[in-house]
């Protein structure tokens, strides 16, 4: 079978090439896969920023979808023929993040998903909704999953409460998307007009252009009558969370996805305004299963900018370093 592997940091030190075919053991499932998406993380992880002490060669990539062609011993959950994503993290099923389900992560804990053909634990195989494409069912392992877990598990997202996200990749439009889903207002931010418009397309009631507007988080305020928003998806890290500071209301919730921008963090306003800031790390099974549900119920469909076929998996990678995407970036078998 055919596998992409990382020999080398950079986007050259990717190589497609032949490579065994795994076997299902006990309590595993062979899935051929059919489609896949890409994450920031995974750029990250090509760049060397990620996990700088990675064993090469790697496979990469944490998101895809495919179908179940194969299983191992006493394999209950799942069967042949199922169409299934892997869990981010394979072995986070349900409870508290801990450092033994960390370390089950795809495409940079553990070998990922680039490849014809994955074995995947039968915990960490998730069916996905039915009337989802494969190409839209490859976008909700990672972002959708923490998108969900910011708002819904860890945020008690409620009808009526505002959200504000930043830019418009995948994790900030799955959230723009569940908070409309769940009754919510959803302020949004890019340094793009036409993307904004975009935005608000699909639900945002109010949108700014931090290029033309710096100081975007006094004006957040400004749109919620000098009260600020409920919550932030902060996806831009310590470049960003003095804006998030001063757009969150007192006694607000950021919750922290992204590390875009470097800088520092004057953490005062944390303590004078009583901001829960919370680290948002995908999520757990139990969260895919009932983000899936709400997905199937509301009809709701991902965000796809462009798909490539999985040989240009490298292309797909650029196109993601160019910033020019608006959603998610596939890959198609």
């Amino acid at each position: 079978m055919k596998a992409y592997l990382l020999h080398r940091f950079g986007i050259e030190g990717l190589s497609l090439e032949e490579v065994a075919s795994p076997e299902p053991g006990r309590g595993q499932v062979l899935v051929k896969m059919r489609a896949w998406s890409l994450n920031y993380r995974d750029l990250l992880v090509v760049r060397g920023l990620y996990a700088p002490k990675l064993k090469f060669p790697f496979q990469i990539l944490s998101d895809g979808v495919g179908e179940v062609v194969a299983v191992g011993a006493d394999v209950l959950r799942v069967k042949v023929g199922d169409r299934v994503a892997g869990a981010f993290m394979q072995t986070w099923i349900e409870g508290e993040l801990d450092a033994e389900k960390s370390a089950s992560a795809l495409g940079g804990a553990i070998p990922g998903l680039a490849a014809e053909y994955v074995v995947l634990d039968e915990n960490g195989a998730i069916p996905v909704p039915a009337h989802l494409s494969d190409e839209e069912a490859a976008t909700l392992p990672c972002a959708a999953v923490t998108a969900w877990h910011a708002l819904v598990d860890a945020g008690k997202l409620a009808p009526g409460e505002t959200v504000l996200v930043q830019g418009t990749g995948g994790v900030s439009i799955f959230a723009l998307q569940f908070a409309r889903m769940l009754g919510a207002r959803v302020i949004a931010t890019s340094s793009s007009d036409a993307k904004l418009e975009r935005v608000r397309a699909l639900g945002a009631s109010d949108v700014i252009n931090y290029k033309t507007t710096p100081e975007w988080g006094r004006s957040v305020r400004e749109l919620t009558g000098r009260r600020g928003v409920d919550h932030v998806v902060e996806v831009g890290g310590a470049g960003t969370l003095a804006q998030s500071f001063d757009a969150v209301r007192i006694g607000g919730r950021i919750s922290l996805i992204g590390v875009l921008t470097g800088g520092t963090v004057n953490p005062i306003p944390v303590l004078m305004k009583n901001i829960t800031v919370q680290g948002i790390y995908v999520g757990s099974r139990a969260m895919f299963e009932a983000m899936n549900e709400a997905i199937i119920v509301n009809g709701m469909r991902p965000i796809i900018d462009r798909v490539f076929p999985f040989s240009e998996l490298p292309q797909a990678l650029k196109h993601m370093e160019s910033g020019a995407h608006f959603g998610k970036i596939v890959l198609k078998a």
